[in-house]
């Protein structure tokens, strides 16, 4: 018999696999779900989290991205004006 679970089911589930200290395949015994149900669940839940938006550690490293960013292509620009100038100087 396949019964749609509710969101609220589901969260619940997705909670107590990620946070109760049980494995997954007694959470899923307990709540009579399927163990590969409750996984798909929770692999769901993980890769929305993970694109629901930004996250502080996602955020620090785009500015630390930036900057790096921006110093290398000061320093390009610095060797092109530099090359520039030798070739200059060579004739």
């Amino acid at each position: 018999m396949n019964l749609k679970k509710s969101d609220a089911f589901k969260s619940e589930a997705i909670q107590l696999a990620l946070t109760s200290g049980l494995s997954r395949k007694q959470v899923a015994s307990d709540l009579g779900i399927g163990m590969s149900t409750l996984n798909k669940w929770v692999s769901q839940h993980k890769h929305d989290d993970l694109m629901s938006g930004p996250h502080d550690d996602v955020q620090k490293e785009l500015a630390r991205l930036r900057k790096e960013n921006r110093i290398l292509k000061e320093e390009r620009d610095i060797l092109k004006k530099a090359t520039v100038f030798f070739a200059s100087q060579k004739r």
